[in-house]
């Protein structure tokens, strides 16, 4: 597939007319597909979230680093490699530069794909789960890249919230000072990835795609440089409740710790023995989760484009 070149970025052509024309886009990472999921569900997911935003009129626009260049924009050959690649690199913000100079193959986190949205001009995203503030952060530091490149992104990331693995207050505090709203969509509480609800109280709820449009014009009319975080809960046929999936997440922490894994390398650890010890269940509910923020992510860019 021919790419345009736009910095230091690898367009897609589709996504460059778009980016050109003013229309609407949907940025996809790609962590979920070498990391977050197993194979083949993380290329299926990746494949699907596509389609859903084609669905919807909008062009996705999957990032990742492949062959030393930052991809805006993948195909089908290239999302594989990156599904079955054992050695593909989480790219954050940090790791932008050394990826592209290593010439090697990289998947975005939240982060990643946020910091390229920046020089691309996207202003909407999807994706499964933010990362925030882990447990135990007062002694480790340990708090994700995502809630400090969204302060300063313009882009609207539609999540599942984040996973229960995280602590969730301190996370939502942590957004609250760098001034990002996070908004319910059909919800008053901020859902916990597999679960649909939890104890946290959010203050905005919206009903539909084309108010939060309108919210997220607004917001940034104000001059305000952050993104804004679209909750939206799991399906209700998919979700897990808290007795199923608390003991799981906690087991699976415990073994971490057990076995010395740290930073980056913990939530991938969780998730995979999150979804062997319920049986198949959290990956039935990651993959519609992902699926449907994606579908949501085009509705709403598709209204704000349209105003």
């Amino acid at each position: 597939m021919t790419r345009g070149f736009t910095g230091l970025l690898r367009l897609a052509p589709e996504v460059e007319r778009a980016l050109i024309r003013s229309q609407p886009v949907v940025a996809l990472e790609t962590s979920l597909v070498a990391h977050g999921l197993p194979h083949p569900d993380g290329l299926e997911v990746a494949l699907r979230c596509e389609d859903r935003v084609r669905e919807a009129g909008v062009v996705p626009a999957t990032i990742a680093v492949v062959d030393g260049a930052v991809r805006v924009g993948l195909d089908e050959e290239e999302l594989e490699r990156l599904s079955v690649a054992r050695t593909a690199r989480k790219v954050g913000p940090r790791d932008l530069a050394a990826s592209v100079v290593s010439g090697g193959l990289g998947a975005t986190t939240v982060a990643g794909a946020l910091a390229v949205c920046r020089i691309a001009g996207i202003h909407f995203m999807a994706t499964g789960g933010l990362g925030g503030v882990h447990r135990g952060w007062q002694q480790t530091r340990d708090v994700s890249a995502d809630t400090y490149e969204i302060a300063f992104a313009a882009v609207c990331v539609v999540c599942s919230g984040v996973k229960s693995l995280l602590d969730v207050s301190a996370t939502l505090e942590e957004l609250e000072t760098r001034g990002i709203p996070v908004i319910g969509y059909r919800t008053d509480s901020f859902p916990l990835f597999y679960r649909r609800d939890s104890p946290h109280h959010l203050p905005d709820r919206v009903d539909d795609a084309a108010t939060v449009a309108a919210l997220a014009a607004t917001h940034w009319g104000f001059a305000r440089a952050a993104g804004v975080i679209v909750a939206n809960p799991v399906a209700e046929e998919a979700a897990l409740s808290a007795d199923e999936i608390d003991p799981a997440v906690d087991q699976a922490l415990a073994e971490a710790e057990a076995a010395g894994i740290r930073g980056a390398d913990v939530t991938p650890f969780v998730l995979g023995r999150v979804h062997e010890l319920t049986e198949g269940r959290s990956l039935a509910a990651n993959r519609r989760l992902i699926e449907d923020n994606a579908a949501l992510a085009a509705e709403i860019a598709r209204a704000y484009y349209a105003e």
